[in-house]
């Protein structure tokens, strides 16, 4: 459809009629439990017959497949030409692309870092004025959302120039309702009763946890994750940004006992499927199969959302296994921090049609067309949760909206030869009996070695 369609209700059921019937869309206009309302309103608010906005990201294949649907009603709205192209060489690509002046209007950058590199060269273009505070203001946990999306820009000015569309949850803990159902246990609303949970299965003769580390060259990264989630449990957001950043060192006596706090889990045998020296040697992908043994070998596994696709093949997530959030202590007053990644839109080739579809992004309607596909998560405050395509991302969605914090996976953003190697290499070592403060050491005395 090339000819915009004027938005409103009677103009809307026109729209619905076109482009349902001819399957270009998933969801017929006006129907379900979709914010309409917040289409209809892009509609009145612009005009773009004529005018094309190139997207480029991360997502190839099924995803893609997804996100040009939900662009699809964006363009039938306004009259737009909107076109995605998703590559795996993303990241070399926009770097090419944003240098030799051929950027298209619009990025996805699947993490903060190269976003504000590219912002410090003077290659992204800040985000219109007063989304910062719409982001404050209509996102769970707002201005960590403004804080991942701020960057210095090429004079060293603070500006906002991401807003995250798409999420995924890290701080997650599965576990088996049946065993949980037949041993008598509830789920814990706090470190604390985590801990008293821990110490209860293995009185009653069970092994609380699966963890394993290995995987193939990246050994030890499931670890990071657990150190990076007790960091946003033990200590300020504040402090996270600085150890992320290494204005904290990394042997600063906060990040051991963070670190110190994972092996509390997992340098205990009684604690863990196998003992203590089986965590470095199983590999994450075969480490939860625990759950799923009668009678089970472990009770509990943290893992983030993407763990299901590695269950026993039939396995239904809510019936089979679930989750709950990886709880915080009750005592430290640091609120509900979840641990996690994202994607962000950045401008990388600024036009009045690409701010127009900044705002597009702020509706519900812009999410809940994904979430309605599944495969999507989004901390939008906005959304009308039933729009989820399942009960397990609607609770990991309902778990996004009540943070109080949100923040990136710390060894994402760290340098390469940090986040993604002694950083791993350093939680082996950790984990098969070497001390903290000594793998603490190592790690920062390799960062000083890169400056």
């Amino acid at each position: 459809m090339t000819a915009r369609i004027y938005a409103g209700a009677a103009a809307l059921a026109l729209l619905a009629g076109y482009a349902h019937a001819e399957g270009h869309q998933p969801f017929a206009v006006g129907e379900g439990d979709f914010n309409w309302d917040s289409l209809a309103a892009i509609g009145e608010q612009y005009d773009l017959t004529g005018q094309t906005i190139d997207i480029t990201g991360p997502w190839t294949g099924n995803e893609k497949e997804k996100v040009d649907k939900v662009f699809s009603y964006f363009a039938d709205v306004t009259g737009a030409t909107v076109t995605y192209s998703g590559s795996d060489s993303f990241e070399q690509d926009i770097v090419i692309s944003a240098r030799s002046g051929s950027a298209p209007n619009l990025a996805v950058f699947p993490q903060p870092g190269l976003a504000a590199d590219l912002a410090g060269q003077g290659l992204l273009t800040p985000l219109p004025e007063g989304t910062a505070d719409w982001v404050r203001e209509n996102f769970a946990a707002g201005q960590s959302w403004v804080d991942l999306g701020t960057y210095a820009d090429a004079n060293g000015a603070d500006q906002l120039y991401g807003i995250f569309y798409r999420v995924d949850v890290k701080s997650l803990v599965w576990y088996s309702p049946i065993a949980f159902d037949e041993a008598g246990y509830d789920i814990p609303e706090s470190m604390e009763e985590l801990k008293a949970l821990t110490d209860q299965i293995v009185e009653d003769g069970g092994t609380p946890w699966c963890i394993g580390l290995g995987s193939g060259a990246a050994t030890g990264w499931p670890a990071t994750d657990w150190v990076e989630d007790m960091m946003l449990r033990t200590q300020s957001p504040a402090d996270y940004d600085a150890w992320v950043s290494n204005e904290m060192k990394f042997d600063d006596p906060k990040v051991i006992a963070a670190i110190e706090e994972f092996g509390h889990f997992a340098r205990n045998d009684a604690y863990v499927d196998g003992g203590a020296s089986a965590v470095a040697n199983t590999d994450f992908r075969d480490s939860p199969a625990g759950l799923f043994a009668i009678p089970p070998k472990c009770y509990m596994h943290r893992q983030a959302s993407f763990i299901p696709a590695f269950f026993p093949e039939g396995t239904v997530v809510g019936d089979d296994v679930d989750f709950f959030y990886f709880p915080a202590y009750a005592d430290k007053d640091l609120g509900k921090p979840v641990l996690g990644a994202g994607t962000l839109f950045a401008i990388t080739n600024p036009s009045d049609a690409t701010n127009a579809f900044i705002e597009f992004l702020k509706t519900p309607i812009a999410h809940e067309l994904w979430m309605a596909q599944g495969g999507f998560l989004t901390p939008h405050a906005g959304v009308n949760l039933a729009t989820y395509q399942d009960d397990s991302l609607r609770a990991q969605g309902d778990i996004l909206l009540n943070a109080t914090t949100f923040r990136f996976d710390a060894s994402d953003l760290m340098p390469g030869e940090i986040g993604a190697g002694a950083f791993w290499t350093g939680m082996v070592d950790y984990t098969t009996g070497k001390d903290a403060a000594a793998v603490a050491e190592g790690i920062q005395e390799r960062w000083d070695a890169i400056r």
